[in-house]
């Protein structure tokens, strides 16, 4: 079954995970990639970022780092040099079959090699060409390089993460890089829709700060209505609550009471129906006034049940709950199972055969994401490619 992108081609300039992460969800939605790795250096910098890696058969280590895999699957691994001019005039043979151009240099780091937007636009005109930078292609901080963690740290999202008394704390994994490449994904998708409308192509500018300060969403806009610094809540809700994490007795659970029926019924399942008749409580404005009080209530009943206990009873009771999974459960989950969040992609030069995934979330009806390609080697794929091209160019 073809995909929703069949037929699209994409030059793809990046490395390391906000660009990949975009390219690849391209890919999956059944375009082809081209990946342009650096002779010089091996690749993208993300394959030496381990371990883990995958290993061959031997146990000896490869080149497909886990970090490397998790973005850079349907793609053709193609080792251009485009500091000399042989690969500049290869990626502009490329640039003239290709729909899209995904890059994350900075602002004008291209422009010496003859493949800045401006460049490639010119010559050719029909392609959506993204720029993933971290402040963008404008502004004081343009020249600044960009990292994930700056990002967090710049756009707002650390100063409300972590526990109120302690330090500032980045979210876990690459949110900054994961969130921009999700947005250039969908200003590419856009762009190509008014490419297809008008012949004409355009230039896509993605900012790693620009979307961090998207994502703080009710946070950031709570700030704007009142002018006030937002606090850290922890695991607590700002606005909402109970919502959080609780302490049980053999571990931990999340509750999640979004409105005053689930209130009632949570405290029914307490044991303490006068909590939810409480004027002080009855209400989440009034809850969140007297936050410290009701927790310390809620904490102390909570503590005496066991997590299923917990579990079973707030979910007959149609109260949001769940578990704080270790990435071990959560795979194991048969929820993951049946949604096909865990993959597996045949490799015959590596251990077992395959590679482990986690799987795209689309799940579209009529045109479903596919994994044909599973992440390549270095460069694997670069006699193909350029023999296609070879053959592209000698038929026109």
């Amino acid at each position: 079954m073809a995909g929703a992108l069949d037929g699209v081609k994409v030059l793809d300039l990046s490395r390391i995970l906000a660009g990949p992460t975009c390219s690849q969800l391209l890919g999956d939605l059944g375009a082809e990639v081209w990946k342009i790795e650096n002779p010089s250096s091996d690749g993208d910098d993300t394959r030496k970022w381990g371990p883990p890696f995958a290993e061959d058969a031997d146990g000896a280590r490869t080149d497909l780092s886990a970090y490397f895999m998790c973005a850079n699957r349907n793609k053709l691994s193609v080792g251009i040099d485009i500091s000399t001019p042989e690969g500049q005039a290869t990626i502009h043979e490329l640039a003239a079959q290709a729909d899209v151009v995904v890059e994350n240099f900075k602002p004008d780091g291209l422009k010496k090699y003859g493949l800045d937007h401006d460049s490639l636009l010119k010559a050719h005109p029909h392609l959506v060409y993204c720029s993933i930078t971290g402040y963008g292609q404008t502004g004081p901080n343009r020249d600044k390089p960009g990292y994930d963690l700056m990002a967090q740290g710049f756009g707002g999202i650390m100063s409300l993460t972590g526990e109120p008394e302690g330090r500032p704390m980045k979210v876990a994994v690459g949110i900054a890089d994961v969130m921009c490449g999700m947005y250039a994904t969908v200003g590419i998708l856009a762009a190509l829709k008014h490419r297809d409308a008008t012949g004409e192509g355009q230039h896509v500018d993605l900012a790693l700060v620009d979307s961090s300060i998207a994502w703080t969403i009710n946070e950031g806009v709570a700030y704007l209505t009142t002018g006030q610094e937002r606090k850290r809540q922890g695991n607590e809700h700002a606005t909402i609550v109970p919502y959080q994490t609780v302490e049980t007795a053999d571990g931990h659970v999340l509750i999640a009471v979004g409105n005053d029926s689930q209130y009632e019924r949570f405290c029914e399942f307490l044991g303490r129906p006068d909590l939810a008749q409480n004027p002080d409580f009855a209400t989440n404005p009034a809850r969140i006034t007297n936050r410290v009080k009701l927790l310390k209530i809620i904490e102390g009943l909570m503590v005496e049940r066991t997590t299923q206990e917990i579990v079973d009873g707030l979910e007959a009771r149609k109260v949001p709950v769940g578990p704080v999974n270790t990435l071990g459960q959560m795979f194991a989950s048969d929820q993951v199972k049946a949604r096909e969040m865990k993959i597996e992609m045949s490799r015959d030069d590596v251990a077992n055969d395959a590679v482990t995934l986690i799987g795209n979330p689309l799940k579209l009806s009529k045109t479903p994401v596919t994994y044909r390609r599973p992440p390549p080697h270095f460069g694997e794929d670069t006699e193909a490619v350029l023999g296609w091209l070879m053959r592209q160019s000698k038929d026109q």
